[in-house]
């Protein structure tokens, strides 16, 4: 049996931030950042809330879905490169809000990857049966760390969370291969000072190559084919990094998820928030292969091939 995913959540502030909106705020216009990211409106956190408030709801929904209790978790992880504070983790701090009193809990630290090194390390705890349930969260509140003078990356960021209660699953359904990787020399594209500092052209070079061929990869792994494909949720960076992966897999828009014209890029959120959606809205059903794919600072990359359903 492998491990899967058997309860998901997400949680997205009420505050939204419309490419209007941004126009008063640095020289830009609606139109060119949709044309150029697919991007129409964000949402933001209010200064009172914390990354670890974020992932508390969705971890909450999360567990709620998966119908069992905080007690029953074995370990949390967190991707997160927007921490409340350097320490205690976030992980620690949903711990103690959950009341997961049986959970280690640590953050990982792959920038918009993190979701996908979350959910491979799960894997290997559970089907080591080292522990029966893992909580994976990914949360942002990237708004803290964007340089709103910044026209560059100002329009690209929002705030928000998913989570996921991995666990065994029922023969043929869970992960069925992954890939994941790192290329440190493409570290200075992209990085925080005081800021968010990106390279943009080197990026985008970056994340069309990787993007599309490691879901290639994934799939070849677990010996199939882009026709086995029913669904692609890759990271929501820019709809056209994004475009190339679904062209890649050769599959029609219908099949590959969109939020990043709702939520703009959430980072390590990104997959687990499209993940809910398409599952609410009916798109994702019992058994569909879904591909999940993202890449991020680091430079850092996943992917996972995922056979869904529990």
């Amino acid at each position: 049996m492998k491990a899967g995913i058997i309860g998901i959540g997400r949680c997205l502030p009420d505050k939204v931030l419309t490419n209007a909106d941004l126009e008063k705020i640095v020289d830009t216009s609606d139109e060119w950042i949709r044309t150029r990211t697919g991007i129409e409106e964000r949402r933001i956190a209010e200064k009172d809330v914390n990354t670890s408030d974020l992932g508390f709801e969705a971890a909450k929904k999360a567990l709620e879905d998966a119908q069992i209790s905080p007690e029953e978790i074995g370990l949390i992880l967190v991707a997160t490169v927007t921490p409340d504070q350097p320490f205690p983790s976030v992980a620690c701090m949903l711990q103690e809000k959950l009341g997961a009193v049986n959970a280690a809990a640590m953050d990982i630290s792959a920038a918009c990857a993190g979701f996908m090194y979350g959910m491979i390390t799960a894997k290997q705890f559970i089907e080591s049966d080292s522990y029966k349930y893992v909580l994976v969260v990914g949360v942002e509140k990237l708004s803290k760390i964007t340089d709103w003078q910044d026209r560059n990356t100002a329009v690209l960021f929002g705030d928000g969370a998913g989570a996921v209660v991995m666990g065994k699953v029922t023969e043929g359904r869970g992960i069925l291969s992954f890939e994941l990787g790192a290329d440190g020399t493409g570290g200075k594209h992209l990085y925080q000072e005081d800021y968010i500092v990106m390279n943009g052209r080197e990026v985008f070079k970056f994340a069309v190559r990787q993007m599309g061929e490691s879901s290639v990869n994934v799939l070849e792994k677990a010996g199939l084919s882009k026709e086995d494909v029913d669904f692609l949720i890759p990271h929501q960076a820019n709809i056209r990094i994004m475009e190339a992966s679904r062209q890649r897999l050769e599959l029609p828009e219908e099949k590959m998820s969109k939020t990043v014209d709702k939520y703009g890029n959430t980072s390590a959120a990104s997959i687990p928030i499209s993940l809910v959606e398409e599952v609410e809205a009916g798109k994702i059903k019992e058994d569909d292969l879904i591909v999940m794919v993202g890449f991020g600072g680091g430079l850092t990359w996943g992917a996972i091939a995922i056979r869904w359903g529990k």
